[in-house]
């Protein structure tokens, strides 16, 4: 069973700290929601104000239609899984498993079975009678997540419970991760500040930043349509390009900047949108930009290479535009042929005005 969760004009503050500023989120029943955001942003602590460990200074917090307040985290339909895991190193995996059941009286042969049933679900069958330091770092985050859905919550919170994974295993369990979620069907709400977890895996992100919500919406679109400079510039790779607008037409601004004229697409959010004579961002992702020679682009611009890395399916390339010495970055697919540009070899890059958005001129993310 799982709940939907809505937070309401919620503020949290701390003295004269706000650490979260007029928060509106409705998390649908059944979804996988990550809140993304740097370290100190606040999504921390928005995920202990659902979990009861925290209250709000004002606004609600509400499960499955009922509002939380004066209800302690013991009574929430929610389990929450912590970055360091709290695996009990004494217990064995099966009864690490069941503690939420041996709590609630339940007989031994009750907690085998449901034990049994959670490891062929997080795909470690017959493994219940190892201790925690016999398991791999992917193996103790399952057996947690095994113990968080043995308390049968309607929402499991997980806070960055990758983050202490290496590169590999992380990657893997996001899939595990999301696999489970679908399986069982209940409501995830997943924080992290890796972009790569949050796209791969939700279903809507909300993207925070120094207490407030900037952006909500899917994967997709918080990478291909940032409504903020924030979000685009911390979500995935940019170059950026500041500048003023001259005109907008046809849903297309032309942006004034050291680098030249560029041509870019307004927001889909009409909020967000510029009009002429607004100071903008364009943002360009990486691998938008395109070799183009003598073939004819909306954006084109003279370059020298500064650096290239080889990735293994991609090769990176730092280009130092001739007009303004400007450095940008451009990715483009390993095909199999060589291609090794010497520093200082030219380049003439470009890219469609369909491929670049200008938004107005705000905060951006650290680099």
């Amino acid at each position: 069973m799982s709940a939907d969760v809505r937070l309401e004009d919620v503020w949290i503050r701390f003295g004269d700290f706000i650490a979260a500023r007029e928060i509106n989120i409705h998390i649908q029943g059944g979804e996988f929601f990550t809140i993304l955001g740097p370290s100190g942003c606040g999504k921390t602590t928005l995920l202990r104000a659902v979990s009861g460990f925290l209250t709000p200074s004002e606004g609600n917090v509400l499960i499955g239609g009922t509002n939380m307040a004066g209800i302690g985290p013991n009574k929430r339909p929610t389990a929450l899984i912590f970055q360091n895991l709290a695996l009990f190193p004494l217990m064995t995996i099966w009864e690490n498993i069941t503690f939420s059941l041996e709590v609630r009286g339940a007989s031994k042969q009750e907690r085998r079975n449901r034990a049994e049933e959670l490891l062929e679900l997080i795909a470690l069958p017959g493994q219940g009678e190892k201790m925690v330091n016999e398991l791999s770092g992917g193996q103790k985050q399952r057996v947690a997540i095994a113990r968080a859905l043995c308390a049968e919550p309607e929402v499991l919170l997980l806070d960055e419970p990758l983050s202490a994974l290496d590169l590999k295993l992380r990657q893997h369990m996001r899939t595990e991760l999301r696999s489970i979620q679908r399986q069982v069907g209940i409501t995830f709400i997943y924080i992290t500040h890796d972009q790569g977890e949050a796209l791969t895996m939700s279903d809507n992100v909300a993207v925070m930043r120094e207490g407030v919500v900037e952006q909500i919406s899917d994967g997709n679109s918080i990478y291909d349509e940032p409504d903020t400079a924030f979000v685009a510039s911390f979500v995935g790779e940019n170059n950026r390009f500041d500048g003023k607008v001259s005109s907008v037409s046809d849903g297309i601004a032309t942006v004034d900047t050291a680098e030249g004229t560029i041509k870019a697409r307004l927001s889909a959010n009409t909020d967000s949108r510029v009009s002429a004579g607004d100071d903008a961002f364009v943002f360009v992702r990486p691998e938008a930009i395109q070799f183009v020679n003598g073939t004819a682009a909306d954006n084109r611009m003279n370059t020298k290479v500064y650096h290239e890395e080889f990735e293994g399916h991609f090769w990176q390339i730092f280009l130092d535009i001739e007009k303004s010495q400007k450095r940008i970055k451009m990715s483009y697919v390993n095909d199999g042929a060589t291609r090794v540009h010497s520093r200082g070899a030219e380049l003439a890059i470009g890219f469609p005005a369909q491929s670049a958005i200008a938004l107005p001129q705000g905060a951006l993310a650290a680099e």
